[in-house]
C-alpha cells in the first residue's frame, strides 16, 4: 500500500510555477513536483483548480490557448499527481485546445458525455460550435 503523504494543492502554486514571477515560490513548487515524481508525496489536484488555472492564465496573463493547454497537460502528466475527474478534464482540455471553445463549455460537453448524456440545452448554442458527440439545443 502506498504510504506517501497525500496533499491537495491550490491554484496559486501552479500559477507561480508556470509564470515564474516569484522564483523562490516557483522553486518550491518545482521541488514539490519532483518529490511527487519520486513517490515521496502524492498530489491530489481538484479539477476546479484546472478550471481556475486556465481562467487566470487567460484573463490575467493573456496566454494563448495552445500554450495554456500544453502547460496544464504537463501537470496532468506529472508522476505522483492525480486530478479528480481526470477523463472529463482531459477531454475538456483537448476540446479547449483543438476546437477553439471556452474551457467551461468544453467541460460541460465532456461531463455530459462522461455521464452518458447526449443533449446540452443552452441559450448560447454558438459557444458549443465544433463540439462533437452531443446535440446542442438552443433554448
Amino acid at each position: 500500500m502506498d504510504k506517501s503523504k497525500r496533499i491537495a494543492i491550490d491554484t496559486n502554486l501552479l500559477i507561480r510555477y508556470f509564470v515564474n514571477d516569484d522564483s523562490r515560490k516557483a522553486q518550491i513548487v518545482d521541488t514539490l513536483l519532483k518529490k511527487a515524481g519520486k513517490g515521496e508525496v502524492h498530489i491530489l489536484l481538484p479539477s476546479i483548480v484546472v478550471a481556475e488555472l486556465v481562467w487566470v492564465l487567460e484573463s490575467f496573463y493573456k496566454m494563448e490557448t495552445a500554450e495554456i493547454a500544453d502547460l496544464v497537460d504537463s501537470i496532468l502528466n506529472t508522476p505522483g499527481l492525480t486530478v479528480s475527474d481526470e477523463s472529463v478534464v482531459r477531454s475538456a482540455l483537448r476540446r479547449y485546445k483543438t476546437k477553439g471553445v471556452d474551457l467551461v463549455d468544453a467541460w460541460i460537453a465532456a461531463f455530459a458525455q462522461d455521464k452518458g448524456v447526449n443533449e446540452i440545452h443552452t441559450f448560447d448554442k454558438k459557444h458549443f460550435k465544433g463540439i462533437e458527440g452531443v446535440a446542442v439545443m438552443q433554448m
